[in-house]
């Protein structure tokens, strides 16, 4: 594997950065990660916009879109793949140990590795933590993701691929690395951007494709909604067949079934 490493390609056992780097040492720094399909980044210039939004919510100069374009055609050249996971990372760079962001500037880190394709239908669980919709990093996709690490561990030991949060005042939220939706009388809706969610760009393709509503949604939506279903890069739209010990049958259900090829079939536009 070769990985783009603040300005050249290099193999994987030399692709270092600082020990010293921001990112590493307090979590400081942004990340993207799209899917590859035979080679073509999915939805590229969604995600480097999102990537400059985090940047400058984080502080960090804004990335030099030009360099990134230039790592990832790099990277996904010297490593051709059917189905891929890109990751760009941009950091605050080497700095003192602590807070303090230091002055050597920002790392740039593009990798790609191998994806495989979802399953049609995924279990979920909610988790007893809280997003909080009011915070510093609130809509940032950050490189502080041990929150998400903790519950997708209990999501797993639970049978299940994601872990649902609601936010402080009890309204659902989002998933560890995606977002979430459901279907009321036919209706599709998914948790508004105020609930402290992530702007996902899958989402935000439904939103506009299905015509879904952005709903303030209780967290025992979960209990009683027809439908479920999450959305991400690598999972696009895939329906949920069990939230905690409640089974949802069938699954995919018609709506989710519905969205699920119109996204397909607007994705493969793109």
């Amino acid at each position: 594997m070769k990985l783009w490493v603040n300005g050249e390609l290099r193999d994987a056992d030399a692709a270092t950065i600082s020990v010293l780097d921001h990112g590493l040492t307090v979590g400081d720094g942004v990340f993207e990660t799209l899917k590859t399909v035979r080679g073509r980044p999915f939805a590229l210039d969604l995600h480097l916009d999102r990537l400059v939004r985090s940047a400058r919510g984080l502080g960090l100069p804004d990335p030099d879109l030009d360099e990134v374009r230039r790592a990832c055609a790099a990277v996904v050249e010297a490593n051709p793949l059917e189905l891929g996971r890109l990751r760009v990372t941009y950091t605050g760079g080497p700095s003192p140990l602590g807070s303090d962001r230091g002055d050597a500037g920002p790392s740039l880190v593009v990798a790609l590795g191998e994806a495989a394709h979802r399953p049609d239908t995924t279990a979920v669980v909610t988790v007893p933590w809280t997003r909080n919709e009011r915070g510093a990093l609130t809509g940032l996709k950050t490189t502080s993701y041990a929150e998400n690490v903790v519950a997708l561990a209990r999501a797993h030991r639970q049978g299940a691929s994601e872990a649902l949060f609601a936010n402080t005042v009890g309204q659902l939220c989002e998933g560890t690395g995606s977002n979430v939706f459901v279907v009321v009388d036919g209706r599709i809706h998914t948790p508004p951007l105020a609930s402290g969610c992530l702007a996902g760009i899958t989402r935000h393709l439904v939103v506009e494709w299905t015509g879904a509503r952005e709903t303030d949604l209780p967290l025992d939506v979960l209990r009683t909604a027809d439908e479920v279903f999450l959305t991400s890069t690598l999972r696009d739209v895939q329906a949920v067949h069990r939230v905690d010990d409640r089974e949802l049958a069938p699954a995919p259900g018609p709506v989710t079934a519905k969205a699920m090829r119109v996204f397909a079939e607007r994705a493969a536009l793109l």
